[in-house]
């Protein structure tokens, strides 16, 4: 089963509507009690002060490790792109028949790593993971024989930089799996029920309208709409683009 971040439409919906519930039962409750004495209510605000700023702190520390997350697979995209750019020149020191083997692999494996990044499905993402991980072993193994029949310094090169590729796939493939942790997602909402509950309670002492229930629990759900767009990989609108890679295929089309 996907997580339910992986769709931050319904990450949305499902904390607005969870947070402005717990806003009108805090306000439920308020008005089924006598009013506070001006003493409870001074201590009132600072209790609410204090988890409102500490929602605020957790909502931000979150963002910034999705923005961190973000970062790094972009990072890892453009460390992929130079990775094949580099070893499709290198692949001139192989012998001229398996030069040109290993130039049509990568540019076989170039292609299956920007469709990684394109698509959604994951009936698709799992022929991508298949096709990836065979051209991977052709590659190999056409490197290694050229490498074991002429160990010379020029060769090792080439292995070195078809190492670089297979190394790069596996980094991109692990900051992809690295999400926010779920247990920061319990917390967060936690938290932002138990504001709004007090907030709910509080405003409704203050005679506050219907309408201005509606305000902290908007502002929450679509900051966390926010962070899990940006964590999510696949799912959400901010997304990280294979740039380098679709210039590069560009190059080689052009070559």
């Amino acid at each position: 089963m996907d997580r339910i971040v992986d769709f931050p439409i319904v990450v949305f919906a499902l904390a607005f509507m969870g947070l402005w519930l717990s806003a009108r039962i805090g306000g439920f409750i308020r008005n089924r009690q006598p009013d506070a004495k001006e003493e409870v209510s001074k201590d009132y605000d600072l209790v609410m002060a204090a988890i409102l700023t500490m929602l605020g702190l957790i909502i931000g520390f979150s963002f910034a490790v999705a923005v961190g997350r973000y970062d790094e697979r972009k990072n890892f995209e453009e460390a992929e792109a130079n990775a094949i750019g580099t070893e499709y020149v290198r692949v001139d020191f192989l012998p001229p028949d398996n030069a040109a083997k290993v130039r049509a692999l990568l540019r076989s494996y170039l292609d299956q790593r920007i469709r990684f990044y394109n698509t959604r499905d994951n009936h698709q993402l799992q022929q991508i993971y298949a096709r990836t991980s065979e051209i991977q072993t052709e590659m190999w193994d056409q490197v290694r024989v050229s490498a074991t029949a002429q160990p010379t310094p020029v060769s090792a090169l080439t292995v070195s930089g078809m190492n670089d590729v297979l190394d790069s796939e596996g980094y991109t493939q692990a900051a992809w799996l690295y999400r926010m942790p779920g247990e920061a997602w319990v917390m967060m909402a936690i938290i932002a029920i138990f504001c709004n509950l007090m907030i709910g309670y509080r405003a409704r002492h203050r005679g506050a309208t219907g309408v201005l229930f509606l305000v902290i629990p908007l502002v929450v759900a679509f900051s966390f709409l926010l962070v899990a767009d940006i964590d999510s990989p696949r799912g959400g609108i901010i997304r990280v683009r294979p740039v380098n890679l679709m210039s590069l295929s560009q190059s080689f089309h052009a070559q």
